[in-house]
């Protein structure tokens, strides 16, 4: 089983900056990719942005690629997530995931909030 954590959300201004992070914990984090995805007020939880294992080949959204920049630290077992010229329309519950052999996990979320 994979416990995931999220944090470093919080309140920023249009054209701000936030890091956010995911620990990981569990024998099964191992080996696999992560992603992360959120979810606005009133719509479904969507895709951001996903990492391979070794961290060589990232994905991203066409509404974030350029802005957000996805890299993992495999001995501290942490995703990151930094986002930077963010905009209101980012504004979102954003949750780790990954998928494993053995289950998808989800972390609790951490919310992001992007004043105009």
């Amino acid at each position: 089983q994979v416990q995931l954590v999220e944090s470093g959300g919080g309140l920023v201004q249009a054209g701000g900056s936030l890091r956010l992070s995911c620990a990981a914990s569990g024998r099964t984090f191992i080996g696999y990719a992560m992603a992360w995805f959120r979810q606005a007020p009133g719509k479904e939880r969507e895709f951001v942005a996903r990492i391979t294992w070794s961290g060589s080949i990232t994905y991203y959204s066409d509404v974030v690629k350029g802005r957000f920049t996805l890299s993992r630290d495999n001995a501290k077992r942490t995703l990151y997530l930094q986002m930077n010229s963010l905009k209101p329309e980012d504004t979102a519950v954003y949750y780790c995931n990954i998928d494993t052999s053995e289950g998808t996990y989800w972390g609790q979320g951490t919310q992001v909030t992007v004043s105009s």
